[in-house]
């Protein structure tokens, strides 16, 4: 199948260009080779192609820098991917498009299914609705994988961020009240891979299994790394001042995925795979 991804250089991009290389004709374009906010160059780009599948994981993610810059936030991962929609449509190529947890409001405790309604409360998951909608709005063979909290063999991330402080033995207080689910992209790739072979469109949820809060998450990784002692004080999101503002609970609930055959395992399992690949696993 002839795979056009962009944001081939991000870290699920990569990993799926890696995975599917064998598999795939696999074309990769990033910010440096071809702009999707320029429609004419995705067009373009998808008119010589011809791809059969385009993934799109190409996006602005530094939540709060979408925050500080919402304009541009909309200009690339709503309009942008209009942009990537239409240059589909026109070679009638399927859709995959990368969401996030972030278009719901935060006020729903339980698990949030594929079809409950999205009500964003910050830039960036303003900017992804509007993405997820312009796709459903353009497209008839589409997939919306809405995921959270991914982490990502070989760059900065949260693991990373709380490693660094401990070892350098800087106090660690970290949010008790905004839960969702940590997802490993390795297991999200996989997944990815899984649902694009069964060309069953629409939207999912592709996390890995279970919930935490943003403490919890820390804790594990702390006893992984052999930091079980080092204390972590717990605090609220209205005391850890940031310019976006997350939503509190964002439990993302695999029905239609899993309906399907396609789960991920325990988020607990998954960041243990990462901190092994990674040469930090001490327990």
């Amino acid at each position: 199948m002839r795979t056009l991804i962009t944001g081939a250089k991000g870290r699920l991009g990569s990993r799926l260009a890696e995975r599917l290389n064998h598999s795939h004709e696999v074309t990769g374009i990033d910010i440096d080779s071809v702009d999707f906010t320029d429609f004419q160059a995705i067009r373009q780009t998808v008119r010589t192609l011809k791809p059969e599948l385009v993934l799109h994981c190409g996006a602005m993610t530094a939540v709060d820098e979408c925050a500080l810059n919402p304009d541009e936030a909309l200009r690339v991962n709503g309009y942008g991917t209009k942009n990537v929609a239409l240059a589909c449509l026109e070679v009638d190529a399927a859709m995959l498009y990368v969401s996030t947890n972030e278009v719901f409001d935060g006020r729903n405790t339980g698990e949030i299914s594929e079809y409950d309604p999205v009500h964003p409360i910050n830039s960036y998951g303003y900017s992804k609705m509007v993405g997820e909608q312009v796709v459903r709005d353009h497209l008839r063979k589409f997939y919306i994988v809405r995921t959270s909290w991914l982490f990502a063999q070989g760059g900065n991330n949260f693991i990373h961020a709380i490693l660094k402080r401990a070892r350098e033995g800087q106090p660690l207080r970290v949010v008790v009240n905004e839960v969702a689910v940590p997802t490993y992209n390795y297991d999200l790739a996989e997944a990815i891979i899984k649902l694009i072979s069964t060309q069953q469109y629409g939207i999912y949820h592709l996390v890995n299994a279970g919930r935490a809060s943003r403490w919890a998450f820390a804790r594990k990784v702390l006893d992984l790394a052999g930091f079980e002692s080092l204390e972590i004080e717990k605090i609220s999101a209205a005391e850890y001042a940031r310019p976006s503002t997350p939503p509190e609970y964002s439990v993302l609930k695999n029905s239609a995925a899993a309906a399907l055959g396609i789960t991920l395992r325990p988020w607990q399992d998954a960041v243990q795979a990462y901190l092994q690949h990674e040469g930090l696993l001490i327990s």
